[in-house]
């Protein structure tokens, strides 16, 4: 079997650390046993562009078991666990191509390789990988009837594509559902990221200016860790409607060139480019920790800061030290990629189980009903979303109210009034 791992020695710890995370993970594991029975992907070929983590690998699993033919690779080069990755290649008989650390030029060459079993569906996380279908790969396109995007940049990517009439074929954007963004943006990235930044600085937070850039769903959830661990949370945003929900929540919202004054920890949530700039660099005091959690390593202008700085060393694992002409040093954490899966292990595995439940579904749901679809970007149907919440309350022992015949009739009705 093709694939390239870091160590095939791994498998064993990655089997060990995969099925911890599956003990959480109960709505996959209900779809996988579904799918083990039923078969809907039989046959299908499948090429998954992810982050390689203990909860891809259940989604992996589950995939499996229900007959796709699959292939991974990562969709960040810092993102991979070598150890995951060496269980699905040795002992799941899953090709994946991903090792952590990776330089540009491997990265691109193992979306290349997940892309040589011509796939039928095709699963991203960033669309990185439908960007190469629809430049350097574009024979393949023939044999793709569907797909799904896992996150908020993707979803961007592809949406613009769709409206330049240049997507080829129709994707699920698995980010718009309610039990992905509400839990996995908010809850899982606020974690997370949180941890990444602890895990790489071992500073306390407590009493410190956290400066978070960009107040979305994945803002929201930073901001709310940040203050419960005690540090004073300052906003930056360029939509003014979440900048006064910033308000109502709290926070003190500024324009980041004032809050680059006074932040000791800058995390950047757009999606966008280049949101801290050399002339925040150039305000910001003596140790200052900067950051990123969005999907792409573009939302901090290091190239700026390497020009700028008169020294740069690695100074801890994950850290880089930028010194500056005055002598101010600037620490870059995770050469700026996703802090939350560079220096920790990304989201907690039950709040993956509902992001992946939805990859698992969505790509049910275009295998049986692509032929009817047009090539735009679909948000997930609502049968899905509030089955895979209802699963979820049922794993968690949560029951809740129906629906009387009177108000289900009320609520279907214009002819009651006050």
């Amino acid at each position: 079997m093709n694939f390239d791992i870091k160590d095939q020695g791994l498998a064993e710890k990655g089997r060990l650390r995969v099925e911890w995370a599956a003990q959480s993970m109960p709505v996959l594991r209900s779809i996988k046993e579904r799918f083990a029975t039923e078969k809907p992907l039989a046959g299908i070929r499948m090429a998954a562009c992810l982050h390689v983590t203990t909860e891809t690998a259940y989604l992996a699993q589950t995939l499996k078991a229900g007959g796709a033919d699959l292939r991974i690779c990562a969709s960040n080069p810092l993102s991979t666990q070598d150890d995951v990755a060496a269980y699905l290649s040795v002992c799941e008989k899953i090709p994946v191509f991903a090792i952590k650390g990776e330089d540009k030029d491997t990265y691109y060459r193992h979306i290349h390789s997940a892309l040589e079993n011509q796939p039928q569906v095709t699963m991203d996380d960033g669309a990185d990988l439908v960007g190469v279908l629809h430049s350097d790969r574009r024979e393949l396109l023939q044999y793709v009837i569907g797909g799904t995007e896992e996150t908020t940049t993707g979803v961007i990517r592809l949406r613009s594509m769709a409206e330049k009439g240049v997507l080829q074929y129709p994707i699920v954007a698995v980010n718009d559902a309610d039990t992905k963004h509400l839990f996995d943006n908010r809850y899982g990235t606020g974690q997370s990221t949180i941890d990444g930044i602890i895990r790489a600085t071992n500073r306390l937070l407590a009493g410190s200016n956290f400066v978070v850039s960009g107040y979305g769903w994945c803002g929201r959830g930073v901001a709310m860790r940040a203050a419960g661990l005690g540090a004073k949370v300052i906003v930056t945003e360029i939509n003014p409607l979440r900048a006064l929900e910033a308000v109502m929540d709290g926070y003190q919202v500024m324009p980041m060139e004032k809050a680059a004054q006074i932040g000791d920890f800058f995390c950047t949530l757009t999606g966008d480019i280049h949101v801290i700039r050399a002339e925040h660099f150039k305000a910001m005091k003596d140790g200052a920790i900067v950051c990123n959690s969005g999907h792409f390593n573009v939302e901090i202008d290091l190239e700026a800061l390497g020009q700028m700085a008169t020294a740069a060393r690695p100074i801890r694992e994950y850290i880089e030290e930028f010194t500056l002409g005055s002598g101010r040093r600037i620490y870059v954490l995770g050469e700026g990629r996703l802090i939350n899966l560079a220096a920790a292990e990304g989201h907690p595995s039950s709040v993956m189980d509902m992001s992946f439940a939805n990859q698992a579904l969505c790509s049910e749901y275009m295998v049986k009903n692509h032929s009817s679809l047009k090539k735009l970007v679909y948000t997930v149907p609502i049968e899905i979303d509030r089955e895979i919440a209802r699963l979820k309350l049922a794993s968690m022992g949560v029951t809740i109210d129906t629906l009387t015949a009177e108000q289900d009739a009320y609520l279907h009705s214009w002819e009651m009034g006050t």
